[in-house]
């Protein structure tokens, strides 16, 4: 059975159904794992930079934070490459990149990522005087190439390991939320974005908004099928407003070769639904939602895993499966 890192406002749930807290009285932005060392996890929170567990979520450690490394203390992203398990990238609010090369243990900024021009348009709307860096993705094929996904105002790229920044190119979505790629089709891209879905062909460079069906246009979540890079989930809602909330109304689509429906067989009514947050492992897709944790493996038909606490009727903050 997998291990699911599910993190609320308030805490994190280690377990697949069965579920143990964690890391109370920090409030949560973010978290990554990887299959590689399923016992090492990686929690962004609003005020204590980034920690790391090593053992499933018994211990955390601080490892990027103003005391370790002078980042900010939001941490707004995190992601561990797919090339190697020690490479670990983190985004922060006000928006910078750092990587690590050894686990977590250090940590260096990436430096020039406000000095590109459309950098003076970035602003989110909550916060209008600052901004974060909301996703990062590292393409499947090619250690070196970073997406990075700021909220709000710019899909931007680095193609050296984030040693050179290339910025927001014409035709890419602004408010980007979810970024995704595949390793069966390397110069994809994939994201959730705020003023919608949209797919680059050539590594972000041009763009295409396949929309045909998806009738809710503000999108959050997104998880492509491990096995088949067309067969996409997305969480969605008509604004930020009815996404973000326990009494808004959200839902999931499903996109195939064949466009996108909805996808809300066993999943709750979509009134008091906030948006899902989506995620894989090896055969299929979880959603994470205010009212439980889901598996499918197509996408169609959705089980509720465990039980599910009143008090865990939040919106959920992030989802990484091992």
């Amino acid at each position: 059975m997998d291990t699911c890192y599910a993190a609320l406002d308030d805490r994190l749930l280690v377990g697949d159904g069965e579920w143990r807290e964690r890391l109370r009285g920090y409030d949560l932005e973010c978290v990554a794992a990887d299959r590689r060392v399923p016992d090492r996890a990686f929690v962004g929170t609003v005020d204590a930079g980034l920690v790391r567990t090593g053992d499933g979520g018994r211990r955390w450690d601080p490892v990027l934070s103003p005391h370790s490394a002078g980042a900010p203390d939001r941490v707004t992203s995190v992601t561990v490459s797919p090339h190697d398990p020690d490479v670990v990238w983190a985004g922060t609010e006000p928006s910078a990149v750092y990587r690590s090369t050894d686990g977590g243990e250090t940590w260096a900024e990436r430096e020039g990522l406000t000095d590109l021009d459309s950098a003076g348009r970035w602003s989110f709307p909550p916060r209008p005087h600052t901004h974060h860096v909301r996703w990062l993705a590292v393409a499947p094929d090619d250690p070196d190439t970073v997406y990075v996904a700021v909220e709000a105002g710019a899909f931007v790229r680095s193609t050296d390991g984030g040693e050179t920044w290339l910025d927001h190119p014409a035709g890419a979505r602004r408010d980007n939320h979810t970024l995704a790629v595949h390793p069966a089709a390397p110069d994809r891209v994939y994201t959730a974005a705020g003023d919608g879905y949209a797919r680059s062909e050539d590594r972000g460079e041009t763009w295409t908004y396949p929309q045909s069906g998806l009738d809710h246009r503000y999108v959050w979540g997104l998880a492509v099928h491990p096995d088949d890079p067309e067969c996409v989930v997305v969480s969605a809602a008509s604004g930020a407003f009815a996404a973000h909330d326990t009494d808004g109304e959200s839902y999931v689509y499903r996109r195939t070769d064949d466009g996108w429906t909805t996808a809300m067989a066993g999943l709750p009514e979509p009134n008091g639904l906030a948006r899902a947050v989506l995620a894989t492992d090896e055969t299929g897709f979880h959603a994470l939602t205010n009212h439980g944790l889901f598996r499918s493996p197509e996408g169609r038909e959705w089980t509720r895993l465990g039980a599910w606490d009143d008090r865990y009727d939040q919106v959920p903050r992030g989802l990484a499966v091992v």
